[in-house]
């Protein structure tokens, strides 16, 4: 059946970190009402988190796969001709069916493939109504976990990809407040300097795979310089005088 532009739907619905009890009732009856639910791929063809947890609520015949070049660092513009690709094979399934839930780890709005895919169906698809569905976070997620506080009082919370460099993380952790840092697996041996240096190491904690039978949660402190799972989350809390409520 084909729908007219104006009747297109694209939902992006934050799945969580990888523990599928930590997708929302609403995230669940958003991919479970979607006519498709599309899942990001890396080329290289392995099931990806985002998919794995959406299998916990619909049946893989609902699943499409559509692959975003994750993988791909260097080649700038073959990255954005997959991207391209992959937006006009969603604006594909939004004309044959009306309503699509695009499915992302963590929340659409955070760091997200989701954000460049809705900016990319607005262009192809003008008049297709996007919505999100927010997801629990890696951050909020390994605070859980570990038993680390992100925020008390009037603390500011800092959240820094890697991936811009260990120089923005350094600082950040030489400010205020509790420093999040992600997807820095392959500057491990950075992040480390960069917490022993600003006098961070002691209270940080370290998390990958969080929720999944491989999860690891270590101190900060007991990291090696080796290379990280790339989905590597790192909470280093604000420096604190241990007084209950001392900043309330």
């Amino acid at each position: 059946m084909n729908h007219g532009q104006g009747e297109s739907r694209l939902i992006g619905v934050g799945v969580g970190p990888g523990d599928p009890e930590l997708v929302t009732v609403k995230g669940v009856n958003a991919l479970r009402d979607a006519a498709v639910v599309v899942v990001p791929v890396m080329d290289t063809g392995e099931q990806g988190r985002a998919e794995a947890t959406v299998l916990h609520y619909v049946s893989s015949e609902k699943v499409v796969r559509v692959v975003f070049a994750l993988n791909e660092r260097s080649d700038r513009a073959r990255r954005e001709a997959a991207w391209d690709a992959a937006g006009e094979r969603v604006a594909e399934l939004l004309r044959t069916h009306g309503s699509v839930a695009f499915a992302t780890i963590g929340d659409p709005n955070v760091y997200s493939t989701f954000t460049y895919l809705a900016q990319t169906i607005g262009a192809l698809l003008p008049g297709t109504a996007v919505e999100t569905v927010p997801g629990i976070t890696a951050m909020q997620d390994l605070a859980a976990r570990s038993g680390a506080v992100l925020t008390e009082g009037t603390e500011p919370l800092t959240l820094v990809p890697v991936t811009a460099g260990a120089a923005v993380l350094r600082r950040a952790l030489e400010g205020p407040g509790t420093v999040v840092a992600y997807k820095f697996g392959r500057l491990a041996a950075e992040v480390t300097a960069a917490l022993r240096e600003t006098g961070r190491t002691e209270d940080a904690v370290w998390g990958s795979a969080l929720g999944l039978p491989e999860e690891s949660i270590r101190p900060a402190a007991d990291l090696d310089e080796g290379p990280l799972p790339y989905l590597s989350t790192l909470i280093a809390p604000a420096p604190r005088d241990g007084g209950r409520g001392g900043k309330l």
